[in-house]
């Protein structure tokens, strides 16, 4: 049982104090340090995690020692290159390496400091490439909180509220094999009357082709809830882009990087895209993001977009380490996370027969999600419930973090041991009996 310990509290009430209020999960986790499989708090309490701290450490907490060297002697020539103005060897090398596991036809990447700032340039080089305007996003879709990615962003209005008006974009229901939009359809049919919607209502009444620049989709919708689409919707989505002359921008910024057994989850669906936003993982534990576009798109005039920071040598440096390590075990890494997959939903299989909280459950290679209802007939969303899960959780030492509106998010480090994860599972089946019993 963890304890929580007066320097917790007092860590916690001197943050409520002076940070600006953000998004806690509902229990008071004050991180000191991790590795591997684990992380401990300020008071030593030691926890599994089920979080990769949001998909960032993918191949363990805190990197692996060839990615902690790599910043380490880095940080001791130069962090700060000013790869605006001047060039350098390091992100050049870095593109290239990220340009040789994409599709054929990829060849120009822009290096930012997060998820949220690829997609701002996503959107500017779509605008840019097409010399259109408006741009089609999904509903319950998370694409960051900047103000260009908030408004592509839907699962909530709390992120959207006093924000706007925002520039130029529409929204389309995204298929919920678990809540299709009209109730009793299969996943197929209720993939087509997505596609219908953008076709019919989008394309047909609002704006015509003439004037979308680009659609941007999650592959499988992070924040959202962990939809994943029907693979039928995918390729629909990919046809009415070619259709219609639209940029597709698949924002693989927690789905990518091995993290569903493919170094891009649009893979898994067969579809391309043609600009690819990647961030977390992708700097091993330091902030990089990255918009890779195919060559034949064209290349963005000189002074139509840049920064200061992006390319920062120390997080070039991980990327590079990290990324090595992916191609030399990719083989590997792909059949762990095929593995571990297995293993993971085959137990969340059972929870969902044994307890009529679990709603359902459903993953992609590891990025997995439990969603709680109050019974199974309504689907009424068990949000108390599900804090309530997180918080038992954490008092029996494992980290995991909500999604959607009643989902909980297993995404482990794909490197953790099998005995960890049924440890982990342990717990939090634990904590859904406690919380069923209580309820």
């Amino acid at each position: 049982m963890i304890k929580i310990t007066k320097k917790i509290n007092d860590t916690v009430a001197r943050d409520k104090k002076a940070i600006t209020t953000i998004a806690r999960e509902p229990y008071p986790m004050v991180v000191a340090k991790g590795a591997g499989d684990y992380v401990w708090d300020i008071s030593n309490n030691k926890f599994i995690d089920f979080t990769s701290f949001i998909s960032v450490y993918n191949l363990g907490v805190n990197g692996n020692a060839e990615i902690r060297r790599a910043i380490k002697n880095q940080v001791d020539k130069l962090m700060h290159p000013a790869f605006l103005d001047f060039y350098s060897e390091l992100p050049v090398k870095l593109a290239e390496n990220i340009i040789e596991m994409m599709p054929s036809g990829f060849g120009k990447v822009f290096f930012s400091n997060s998820g949220t700032e690829a997609i701002e340039d996503a959107i500017k080089i779509s605008k840019l490439f097409t010399k259109k305007n408006y741009i089609i996003a999904f509903y319950n879709s998370f694409h960051g909180r900047t103000l260009g990615s908030l408004g592509l962003t839907a699962a909530r209005t709390s992120q959207r509220e006093h924000f706007g008006p925002f520039p130029n974009v529409v929204h389309s229901p995204f298929p919920d094999p678990y809540r299709p939009i009209a109730g009793s359809q299969s996943p197929d049919e209720t993939a087509i009357a997505c596609i219908e919607h953008i076709e019919k209502n989008i394309l047909g009444k609002e704006y015509s082709s003439k004037e979308v620049a680009a659609i941007f989709v999650e592959p499988v919708q992070g924040e959202g809830g962990y939809i994943i689409p029907p693979k039928l919707f995918m390729k629909e989505l990919r046809r009415v882009a070619t259709d219609n002359g639209i940029i597709l921008v698949s924002d693989e910024i927690q789905s990518g990087y091995m993290r569903t057994g493919k170094f891009l989850a649009m893979d898994n669906f067969g579809v391309t895209a043609d600009i690819y936003t990647m961030a977390k993982a992708l700097g091993g534990g330091l902030p990089l993001g990255a918009t890779i576009s195919k060559t034949a798109l064209g290349n963005v005039p000189l002074g139509a977009h840049g920064g200061t920071f992006g390319a920062n040598l120390a997080s070039v440096a991980a990327g590079i380490a990290s990324l090595n390590y992916v191609k030399r075990n990719k083989r590997a890494l792909e059949k762990m996370v095929k593995d571990k997959n297995k293993i993971i939903m085959k137990r969340l299989n059972k929870m969902r027969d044994n307890y009529e909280i679990v709603g359902d459950v459903r993953g992609l290679g590891m990025m997995i999600a439990a969603e709680f209802v109050k019974s199974k007939k309504t689907k009424e969303p068990a949000i108390k419930e599900k804090d309530k899960i997180l918080q038992e959780c954490f008092n029996n030492g494992l980290i995991l973090l909500g999604c959607g509106t009643s989902s909980i998010r297993l995404i482990p480090p794909i490197t953790m041991s099998r005995e960890n994860i049924e440890k982990g599972l342990d717990i939090f089946e634990d904590a859904i009996k406690a919380v069923s019993a209580g309820a």
